[in-house]
């Protein structure tokens, strides 16, 4: 046995046994950013056989104060090859399968079904709701985590020995109504102790000990100095998964009518009011030519003084927050549409200048 382990083959109840059911495990990692940073590094130090890592994304500057397998010579880089290569450098003996891809529905199962178990560290609903049902159907566990400013919350779901994350949260909360760590900020300490803990509940559900937080959820508040746990049990009235769906339809987050594509914009910017509801800080790093700042927040209030003559393209970082504010333009009787992809596709397709972040 490597003499890298010894510090957990001398845990009482854990040894060589538990130690040689890590080496054959296959774990498969959705995404490669905040909560996969943590992860990632922890189970392949721990010995986990193989590792899969599923993400389409690049690194960013604005994600290395948190995502520390990345560093600013893997700015652009795949963040899938730069996790991996991370790994490489920490334990050779585990092997990483890279997915330079987004979890669909398409690519779900067959991915599941190649894994004994799944750790979700996505950042948001639609690919939550897509794993868990995925594991469902897969019959495997997941542990999932979420993070948003200065709390963070880590559950398993495991349908066959007890509730699942549908269980949990049977309906998806409306687009926008929660913070994504780039409107509301995230303490990367937060997102380390999160990570942690997933891998913590992986380690045990793979070598055998300890009791997995099935049917709980461990909700951590920084601020507070505090851990809560909240326990829940199977929904009665719960329907049972028996496919995969379009989860980004089920929440709310599909492109529709009132969505215009950055090439459709490129064509339209002399014609329309850009109006951005981002808040001042992102509009700081990076704005889109002639655009209004309108933070989402205080958008009720300005409605009554934008201008009537011209339509209006709203935009964010991903989109949310436009469809929102896009909702509410048109509630008021403003001719208005959202920014596919927000500004965050602009640099991708139109224009390379503009900063991400």
């Amino acid at each position: 046995m490597d003499a890298r382990y010894s510090r957990q083959l001398a845990l009482p109840g854990f040894g060589a046994p538990a130690q040689s059911l890590l080496a054959t495990a296959r774990v498969l990692v959705i995404g490669a950013g905040g909560l996969g940073s943590t992860v990632i590094p922890a189970l392949a130090g721990a010995g986990v056989g193989t590792l899969t890592i599923v993400d389409d994304d690049t690194v960013e500057l604005s994600n290395l104060h948190r995502q520390h397998v990345h560093a600013v010579s893997d700015i652009g880089r795949g963040k899938a090859v730069s996790a991996a290569e991370f790994v490489a450098r920490l334990n050779p003996k585990t092997t990483v399968h890279t997915v330079l891809e987004r979890l669909t529905s398409d690519n779900a199962l067959a991915l599941f079904r190649a894994a004994d178990i799944v750790i979700d560290g996505s950042d948001n609903f639609a690919t939550r709701y897509l794993a868990n049902d995925a594991a469902v159907l897969a019959g495997i566990p997941l542990v999932w985590g979420a993070v948003s400013q200065y709390g963070g919350q880590v559950g398993v779901a495991w349908a066959d020995r007890g509730p699942h994350y549908r269980d949990l949260f049977p309906t998806p909360p409306p687009p926008g109504s929660v913070l994504s760590c780039e409107a509301g900020g995230v303490l990367p300490t937060v997102v380390s102790t999160i990570g942690s803990i997933m891998a913590s509940e992986a380690i045990k559900i793979l070598a055998g000990v300890g009791d997995p937080l099935v049917g709980r959820v461990i909700v951590m508040d920084a601020l507070a100095g505090s851990f809560r746990e909240l326990a829940y049990e199977r929904d009665p009235l719960g329907e049972p998964v028996t496919e995969l769906i379009d989860y980004e339809l089920l929440c709310g987050v599909a492109p529709s009518s009132g969505d215009i594509t950055p090439a459709e914009l490129l064509v339209r910017l002399d014609d329309v009011l850009l109006l951005d509801v981002r808040e001042p800080w992102e509009f700081a790093i990076a704005s889109l030519p002639g655009a209004v700042l309108v933070p989402l927040g205080t958008l009720e209030a300005a409605v009554a003084g934008l201008p009537t003559d011209r339509p209006v393209v709203v935009y964010c970082h991903h989109g949310i927050r436009s469809a929102n504010a896009r909702d509410t333009l048109l509630a008021h009787g403003i001719n208005a549409a959202s920014l596919t992809g927000g500004i965050d596709a602009w640099p991708r397709e139109i224009d390379p200048e503009i900063p991400r972040y």
